[in-house]
């Protein structure tokens, strides 16, 4: 039992760290809204869109693995430059609004428990979590990026801490239910862009490239190279184990505020602050103490995962020698990008953007990205000049257009509304 279980621990890597830097703040925050509004009603989007997930974030792992580079890279090698530099525009800006929401969705998470404003505790964290990125040999870091992944399991600890009517839940899981409200379907847009958040795209091929490349420095990138089936098996199920995992801790966040704050009129649900207040009464301060610490383990994750994904694509678009394999010496350029953009987040309250509505439209602005990505990342992962004769599957491609069709619709239907 337990050497299955160390075997199935080195197994996993950067598709489990992806899977839990998708609950970050802001996701967390949107989750507690769906569930505290609608209680069960949204349930079923974070089940019924995993295997679209799966399919995305496995197909932007294999051009990484098979490529030796990220997406940007291959979109500069393949494709016009006028579209890697759209691309990149949107992603680096996407990033730099994400992570500003989510440092301040984790400095206010921490000054429930620190009597410390929350401008001061915003850059305490960003500085720690950047000094642990940039200090750490890549080896350890991904070590202890999959500890605190695990820790997102406390929201399931909450979860267990109440008493669920099960029956409803099921039923909510696997039976769709929509109302045509404007509000709902607001929400459910943000649910969907949220678990589907495109920095996870370019930060998962660009940590299998590393993978790759690692102790093997003579690997021309972006060139299609073959990878030993057994390895991107490997590649494969930690891809699909991070996501699973993802979807559960989604679930369980919907779960837990559906089963107490929907029943207590959670329409007052605005921060995160209000949605741990709230759960207070009903958890007592040791669950409560989880839902908090739960936040802030995601945020030690979304910050280097927010901020490397930014510099990954500036690397690969100005040729810069840069990973998270590299020391500070050896890719200056990348680091710099690191620092600079979670620098540039720390600003938001600055230019007038509230910080705590800016989680919620960080998941809105996700859905919105969404499509645009998963069309790219379709046509890179059928492209033989990038992944040779190991195009997807059919049915991976088929998700993934059906991923892509619901983000538009759902794009649409929030700009027309």
């Amino acid at each position: 039992m337990m050497n299955g279980l160390k075997k199935l621990w080195k197994t996993l890597g950067s598709g489990l760290v992806a899977g839990g830097s998708d609950n970050d703040a802001s996701a967390i925050l949107t989750y507690s809204i769906s569930g505290a509004r609608f209680g069960f009603s949204q349930l079923w989007s974070v089940v019924f869109i995993l295997p679209v997930m799966v399919a995305v974030q496995e197909m932007s792992a294999r051009i990484g693995a098979l490529s030796g580079c990220g997406l940007a890279g291959n979109m500069k090698r393949h494709y016009p430059l006028w579209l890697l530099a759209f691309v990149a525009v949107i992603i680096v800006g996407v990033n730099i609004f994400n992570l500003g929401a989510n440092i301040y969705g984790m400095a206010g998470a921490l000054n429930l428990l620190l009597p410390i404003r929350v401008e001061i505790l915003a850059v305490i964290v960003s500085v720690m979590v950047l000094l642990m990125t940039v200090l750490l040999k890549y080896h350890h870091l991904v070590r202890v990026f999959k500890w605190v992944a695990l820790s997102l399991g406390v929201y399931m600890l909450a979860f267990f801490a109440v008493d669920a009517p099960w029956r409803d839940i099921l039923r909510h899981a696997f039976i769709p239910s929509v109302s045509l409200n404007k509000e709902f379907l607001l929400v459910l847009f943000a649910v969907v862009g949220t678990t589907l958040s495109p920095y996870l795209y370019f930060w998962q091929a660009s940590e299998e490239a590393d993978e790759i490349r690692q102790g093997n420095p003579r690997i021309q990138v972006c060139r299609f190279r073959t990878v030993p089936p057994k390895k991107l098996g490997a590649i494969e199920f930690d891809t699909a184990f991070g996501m699973i995992f993802s979807n559960v801790i989604s679930f369980f966040v919907i779960a837990l505020t559906g089963a107490t704050l929907f029943s207590a009129g959670g329409s007052g649900i605005e921060t995160l602050r209000d949605a741990a207040d709230a759960l207070r009464p009903f958890l007592g301060d040791y669950a409560y103490l989880l839902f908090t610490a739960g936040i802030v383990g995601s945020g030690i994750l979304a910050i280097p995962v927010l901020a490397g994904s930014a510099a990954y694509v500036l690397a690969e678009v100005f040729n810069w020698r840069g990973s998270l394999d590299h020391q500070f010496g050896e890719a200056r350029e990348f680091y710099v990008v690191l620092i600079l953009a979670t620098a540039a987040g720390l600003t938001i309250p600055f230019l007038g953007i509230d910080p705590v509505r800016a989680l919620f439209y960080t998941a809105v602005l996700n859905g919105f990205v969404a499509p645009l990505l998963i069309l790219f990342i379709i046509n890179m992962a059928n492209n033989p000049k990038i992944v040779g004769s190991l195009v997807s599957r059919p049915i991976v491609n088929a998700l993934a257009y059906l991923g892509f069709f619901i983000m538009t619709a759902g794009a649409l239907f929030v700009l027309i509304a």
